[in-house]
């Protein structure tokens, strides 16, 4: 009697963890703009390219998520001749990060006086953090702005390292003398982020989608998003 023919295995999902990557990715952006919102209440200075957004906003009359939506789109096109490919979540920060500023900024006060500003501050860093793990290890593609960091990189030879230094001096500057904040957040920022968002990252990680998803922009470029 011949035995039965064997069992084949169930198809894998080809977009695999593909709900809780979705999920991830939304909140962790919705986080990113709420965590940027509680810094610019907090008064005590803002992360380099919320300088920028924040001057510009001043210049102009527009909210700050508005204008930080307009400078995302502005540096995505600068992504076409460094031949960058965007993924889902590029193209979502654009939105996601600006709307959600825009909308916790509408409902926290100002803070006043150092025994608020300084836990808001902190709150707000280690917040961004948190967001910062969730959307990256979605794996749904950088943001506009590190993808321009890794396209300058690229292109020029030159690390990443520089490539964001140089970038997010230039930011500052420019905002600060556009009137965005710069303060003692801006630096407790710039040397924490990296630490806690690779904390954040290993905590969210999840096992690496297949070469298949058609909605993945592989080569995410932690090591730029990561660094202060």
């Amino acid at each position: 009697m011949s035995e039965p023919p064997p069992r084949e295995s169930p198809p894998r999902d080809p977009n695999g963890h593909l709900a809780r990557r979705l999920v991830q990715l939304y909140v962790g952006l919705a986080l990113y703009g709420a965590s940027s919102a509680l810094l610019v209440r907090a008064g005590l200075g803002l992360e380099p390219w919320n300088v920028l957004h924040q001057g510009l906003a001043g210049l102009t009359g527009l909210t700050i998520g508005v204008v930080s939506i307009f400078v995302g789109a502005a540096v995505l096109l600068l992504w076409i001749p460094l031949r960058q490919r965007p993924g889902l979540g590029t193209v979502s920060n654009v939105f996601v990060v600006g709307l959600a500023m825009d909308g916790t900024l509408a409902y926290v006060p100002q803070a006043h006086g150092l025994a608020v500003q300084v836990p808001l501050l902190l709150t707000g860093i280690v917040l961004n953090g948190a967001a910062t793990g969730l959307y990256i290890a979605a794996s749904f593609g950088p943001g506009p702005r590190d993808g321009l960091m890794t396209g300058l990189h690229r292109r020029t030879g030159r690390s990443i390292r520089l490539m964001r230094t140089g970038v997010e001096v230039a930011v500052v500057v420019t905002g600060f003398a556009l009137g965005g904040t710069l303060g003692p957040g801006t630096l407790l920022y710039a040397v924490t982020i990296g630490p806690l968002a690779q904390l954040f990252l290993r905590l969210f990680a999840l096992p690496t989608a297949s070469a298949g998803s058609t909605v993945v922009a592989t080569g995410t470029p932690q090591g730029a998003i990561l660094r202060p």
